[in-house]
């Protein structure tokens, strides 16, 4: 059965606003502790997956390169975060976690984790995870679609 329009769309614009408030709850949390979405995103990258080409960080966190120097920069002024070369390559310039930030991501994330937990907490464990799984695939399949 396909979808219809109306469908494709009333899903779109649930998507959409779920989306928003989501992220209503976890910026919220994050400015408690003086950074942006950005920032963490960044700042978490760095500490899960441990330093990282400025020039790649970008397509993991889905900005531009050049809002990612800016988001580097800032957390170089906030102490959170380093740039380095690359030893074998001086063109590569890396971007690393300091044990500031370390210290920062061990004390928030947990709290950040619960406050994304309460905000889903109408779905029960199944839902979630089917929920997950259809995302998963609209989104494999919308990047397929983009790529052609």
């Amino acid at each position: 059965m396909a979808i219809s329009r109306n469908d494709a769309l009333d899903l779109y614009i649930a998507l959409s606003r779920a989306s928003q408030w989501i992220n209503a709850h976890a910026d919220r949390d994050i400015r408690q502790h003086g950074l942006n979405r950005t920032e963490f995103g960044v700042l978490e990258l760095l500490y899960h997956k441990g330093a990282q080409p400025i020039q790649q960080i970008g397509g993991k966190v889905l900005m531009s390169s050049g809002n990612i120097t800016y988001v580097v920069d800032k957390l170089e002024k906030k102490k959170l975060a380093v740039r380095r070369a690359s030893t074998e390559d001086r063109r590569l310039i890396f971007a690393e976690i300091t044990e500031s930030g370390k210290q920062l991501i061990e004390d928030v994330f947990p709290k950040h984790t619960e406050v994304i937990e309460q905000a889903m907490n109408s779905l029960t464990p199944e839902e979630k995870q089917t929920a997950s799984r259809l995302l998963k695939k609209l989104g494999k399949y919308a990047q397929e679609q983009f790529n052609k």
